[in-house]
């Protein structure tokens, strides 16, 4: 799925199968949620900001200037899947989301996680290697002024 129609080398995050699925663990956390009229306003706020500074944190790593800042965010990109994780298993225990729902939110999490750990893994393998490169190659087509 496209998301814009704009498009140039800081956007390459969109790309990353990784950060797209962390927009869909938002939405199905979101759309959740906003089932459960019983669900304080406070707690329904962590839970979505947790969710949604996953994608947030890998975003903002890829736009930066270098490996070990893209390697920090992701970094805080897996504490916020362990926060997410966890307020959601507190909302299975306390009966404020269904287990059918849990289990639905929980499966697309784990993914994330798994993705978002090999990336890392990936990166710092490229740190270590010295294949990574701190600078934007040339672009291959043509960037809107």
């Amino acid at each position: 799925m496209d998301y814009t129609t704009r498009w140039n080398i800081n956007r390459g995050y969109m790309k990353l199968e990784v950060w797209r699925e962390a927009l869909d663990l938002f939405t199905s956390v979101h759309s959740s949620l906003c089932r459960s009229e019983k669900l304080d306003f406070k707690l329904k706020g962590q839970l979505l900001d947790s969710a949604q500074s996953i994608g947030a944190n890998i975003a903002e790593g890829y736009c930066r200037e270098s490996i070990n800042e893209y390697l920090q965010f992701l970094n805080v990109a897996l504490g916020s899947a362990g926060e997410t994780l966890t307020r959601m298993i507190g909302l299975e225990k306390t009966g404020y989301i269904s287990h059918e729902d849990f289990e639905r939110l929980d499966r697309s999490h784990y993914s994330v996680e798994n993705k978002l750990i090999a990336l890392i893994r990936s990166l710092q393998a490229k740190r270590k290697n010295g294949t990574w490169e701190d600078e934007f190659k040339e672009p291959t087509g043509e960037y809107e002024p």
